[in-house]
């Protein structure tokens, strides 16, 4: 499907209410037209505050395995991110929602993260930012920690723009080692909902509830994800740490995970 012509994209102002709304869309297979929407009982979220960066992730970031961008190849990760897998089923992100998320990409609204080796793309995630939220959609991995590795630089640049809720969609054993937690879908609108409002209401709820306090106000716009990676790059360098950006990262992890 990637590379021809794709399908028409949902309605980009109907995808995003969905998400401010607490649901997502899903697909059957690659090739069905039509989509569902999931409103989850139960809701992963992984606390920014809490992200768990073990020794041997902390090892791979300052050895700069990786070399890291942000929305240098939206397409061609959400592409791999479709593209199937060994032991799973179906995917379920169909064409017409690949072609959804790269509308809201171009809106500014969709970013990506991706992991790169000797000029291959090896790894990377992608998702849905607004106010101080990132919705995480899916990753994808062609080499040992490359996914952990773009989610450490995704938690790092939320932390740096001021967002309070990276919500996971669906637990797995593999986002709770990282630190993902469960709480129910209504504790999770309730985080949602105070994530589009003004800082005061985020800071009352504090970080025992899977959020961290920001500066950046819920005013209705696309989470500055871009810039705050670029600002990321920019203290990494005022650290001394400009040829290993991943180092300034790892620090910045351990110092509050």
């Amino acid at each position: 499907m990637h590379g021809s012509q794709l399908p028409s994209p949902l309605d980009p102002e109907i995808l995003l209410l969905a998400y401010r709304t607490g649901i997502f869309p899903m697909a059957d297979a690659r090739a069905d037209p039509e989509v569902f929407w999931v409103e989850p009982r139960r809701r992963a979220i992984l606390p920014l505050d809490h992200f768990h960066c073990s020794h041997s992730l902390a090892k791979v970031l300052r050895r700069g395995t990786f070399e890291v961008t942000c929305n240098r190849a939206f397409e061609r990760v959400i592409a791999e991110c479709a593209a199937p897998r060994r032991d799973e089923g179906e995917t379920w992100i169909s064409g017409r929602i690949e072609a959804s998320y790269i509308e809201l990409h171009r809106r500014g609204i969709a970013h990506s993260v991706e992991c790169w080796q000797q000029g291959e793309l090896i790894g990377g995630l992608y998702g849905v930012g607004f106010d101080r939220v990132f919705c995480g959609e899916s990753m994808f991995s062609r080499r040992t920690d490359a996914s952990k590795v773009a989610l450490a630089w995704l938690v790092a640049a939320l932390r740096q723009a001021g967002a309070v809720l990276l919500d996971c969609q669906f637990m797995t054993d593999h986002l709770a080692s990282l630190g993902a937690i469960e709480i129910s879908q209504a504790r999770y609108l309730a985080l949602l909902q105070a994530a589009q409002r003004s800082t005061e209401g985020a800071a009352a709820l504090g970080a025992g509830d899977g959020v961290a306090a920001g500066d950046a106000g819920g005013d209705g716009a696309g989470l500055a994800l871009p810039a705050a990676f670029g600002a990321l790059l920019g203290d990494a360098a005022a650290a001394g740490l400009s040829s290993s950006p991943g180092n300034f990262i790892a620090q910045s992890l351990t110092q509050t995970s």
